[in-house]
């Protein structure tokens, strides 16, 4: 029963502190002259192009003279307004637009190529060392001259074939091939 008595007290009293993160406390002091204008992408007062989150928290450009005017003249009618005072409006709120941001990662393949050459050169060199450090000489190979006699002196040895076979053609007592 006291329980359900305090317990509401303690939510007021919870309710009316009002915690500021500080990383976001610190950020106003970094926005300077420029206008906060929205949530942005992480809740933090900073200006980030990104395709998939268009509307920054804040302006990109500081307030200067020339743009206050711009603003001030924004709010009235839209066709008094030329061409150049609508780009100025718009590159002093964005960046970039949107072709200029999708078009960011024409040159990203350059690196990504670098990088594969560069795993491709360590395999390279990591197999060469393994061949000349790590592993030992190759055995004779089963197609190299010095098998092939050794492994036709062992069958002759063991008569493989003395009756139609390879041995029918050897001479045991000369030790050479009939004619």
């Amino acid at each position: 029963m006291v329980l359900l008595r305090i317990l509401p007290r303690g939510l007021k009293a919870f309710q009316r502190t009002h915690i500021i993160p500080i990383a976001s406390y610190h950020a106003h002091a970094k926005v300077g002259n420029r206008d906060v204008v929205g949530f942005g992408h992480n809740g933090e007062p900073t200006y980030e192009d990104r395709y998939d989150f268009p509307c920054p928290a804040v302006r990109f450009r500081e307030n200067t003279s020339d743009v206050v005017l711009l603003r001030e003249k924004e709010k009235g009618d839209w066709k008094l307004l030329s061409q150049e005072e609508k780009k100025a409006l718009y590159r002093a709120s964005f960046c970039q637009t949107f072709s200029e941001i999708s078009a960011q990662g024409t040159g990203q393949w350059k690196s990504v190529l670098a990088g594969v050459f560069f795993g491709i050169t360590l395999a390279l060199w990591m197999v060469v060392f393994m061949k000349k450090c790590v592993y030992e000489d190759m055995p004779i190979s089963v197609t190299s001259e010095e098998w092939k006699e050794k492994s036709l002196k062992r069958m002759i040895d063991q008569q493989v074939g003395i009756v139609e076979g390879l041995s029918s053609k050897w001479d045991y007592d000369k030790k050479e091939w009939k004619k």
